[in-house]
């Protein structure tokens, strides 16, 4: 028994919505934690499928949303963007307790630090990079109302109500003084450029949320941040994990950016590319990294304090003075870019 799968409801429902299903199914889980959950379905005949669903116990739901990530690939399954194929979404929560999609399963890795970066042949790692930035030119040349997203939020002020946000999560998780995030977020509300245009925003566009094979990106996942606004958001968030080999002390590393390990396209080429695909200014989008920076450290604050007050349960192991850290890092590589 998986937790977070009723096999037998699940098993029914699959058989219902997806063509040639071979039960029995095998469910195992491929990404946890406070995030989606994500779980490879593979029937008796070997054929692969992903379930994705919210995180068990008590969750908002509006912060784990199926049908808006089903929505959203489903809307971009005849674009030039690759996601995969969707099978359908169960909102009747006698299922499995909680709404649910389905959709293709595709074969390939996902590179999330330096170390699964470095599996990757070298001779494949340029293509895979042009591919992030291609996708990413195509992704915010899609009208969201010509492809039925044009409800998905407001597409204006994008920074304005990212900077109140985020501004608001900071001062209510804030345990200790870390002046760099004070004076970035100054910065950041005094020199905010005006927004150009708007743009379907992935919101956590980078090699960790992607599928990789044969030198080219197969799929985009995780889109349950995506939302309307500012392209340049996505940009500046890409750039900040385009770590290169001469950026990081110890490249071996595991826990750096795949692209730390060397061979992919730099980050002055991914700026090139993707001004020249998309005839965008890119030459502000320092701004974009800091405010990168500066809303991950908010984000790591929040997630400091629900640690520190036992918020997160009793047996969670973590090491609280390496997020302390991180979230001052953060701050000061934002206030780095603003300077």
């Amino acid at each position: 028994m998986v937790e977070g799968i009723h096999e037998e409801n699940v098993t029914q429902w699959l058989s219902e919505h997806v063509p040639s299903l071979t039960p029995p199914l095998n469910f195992s889980l491929i990404a946890g934690g406070h995030s989606n959950l994500t779980f490879r379905c593979e029937d008796s005949a070997g054929n692969a499928y992903v379930l994705r669903r919210p995180p068990l116990g008590h969750v908002l739901e509006s912060a784990h949303d199926m049908g808006r990530e089903h929505k959203i690939i489903d809307a971009l399954k005849d674009s030039d963007v690759p996601v995969a194929k969707n099978y359908g979404l169960c909102k009747d929560k006698s299922f499995n307790e909680a709404d649910f999609y389905v959709m293709e399963f595709i074969d390939g890795m996902v590179l999330n630090d330096s170390l699964t970066g470095a599996l990757v042949p070298e001779t494949e790692r340029p293509t895979i990079g042009r591919d992030v930035v291609d996708i990413l030119c195509k992704l915010h040349a899609i009208n969201p109302d010509d492809v039925g997203l044009g409800d998905l939020g407001r597409k204006e002020a994008y920074l304005d109500r990212q900077l109140k946000r985020w501004t608001k999560q900071w001062e209510a998780s804030k345990t200790h003084e870390i002046p760099a995030m004070e004076e970035s977020c100054r910065l950041l509300i005094e020199r905010k450029p005006e927004q150009i245009g708007a743009a379907i925003v992935h919101g956590d566009y980078r090699l960790g949320n992607m599928i990789v094979a044969d030198g080219h990106v197969k799929a985009i996942l995780d889109w349950e941040l995506c939302t309307l606004g500012d392209p340049m958001a996505d940009v500046g968030y890409c750039l900040n994990n385009w770590v290169t080999i001469d950026e990081v002390p110890e490249p071996g590393e595991g826990d750096q950016s795949p692209t730390a390990a060397g061979g992919f396209i730099t980050r002055d080429e991914f700026i090139d590319t993707y001004a020249n695909t998309t005839g965008r200014d890119l030459s502000g989008i320092n701004y974009y990294r800091a405010f990168s920076h500066w809303r991950l450290a908010a984000i790591g604050q929040g997630v400091y304090k629900r640690y520190l007050v036992g918020a997160m349960g009793e047996d969670r192991d973590v090491d609280l003075e390496r997020q302390k850290a991180s979230v001052a890092r953060r701050a000061e590589a934002a206030l780095e870019l603003l300077s």
